[in-house]
């Protein structure tokens, strides 16, 4: 039951996270895509499992790759992390490349298309009368 409560919480902290990244998130470039990427714990594994992992792995220094900028870098206390990168398309091989050489083995991963709704929402509220 646990398990699945934490399941469903998923997408809503999901949520919060991107409304908070896309806060702090500068204007986009142009010809760039924003990537969320859910970095789920191996929790078969203890913290200095992971960490001795990543650190073999290089995925430190491998990541991001080179012009890929991140966004925001969020830890979700139990799940894993959720990191926010604002990625050039032709860029979109290299991170996931890097994702499958460093954080495999220490993190499950999923990986989102992400656009800063903040804006939108903003404007939305502010046509709404007593808001």
């Amino acid at each position: 039951m646990k398990k699945i409560i934490g399941v469903a919480l998923v997408p809503l902290f999901l949520a919060v996270v991107w409304c908070a990244s896309a806060g702090q998130a500068q204007q986009p470039e142009k010809d760039t895509i924003l990537l969320t990427i859910f970095l789920k714990h191996d929790q078969s594994k203890t913290l200095d499992e992971i960490q001795a992992h990543l650190k073999k792995s290089g995925f430190s220094q491998n990541f991001p790759p080179e012009g890929v900028e991140v966004v925001s870098w969020y830890v979700m206390m139990g799940l894993g992390q959720v990191v926010t990168l604002r990625v050039p398309p032709a860029k979109l091989r290299e991170v996931n490349l890097a994702i499958e050489r460093g954080a495999w083995g220490a993190f499950r991963t999923e990986f989102y298309p992400t656009y800063d709704y903040q804006p939108i929402w903003r404007e939305e509220r502010h046509k709404t009368p007593g808001k």
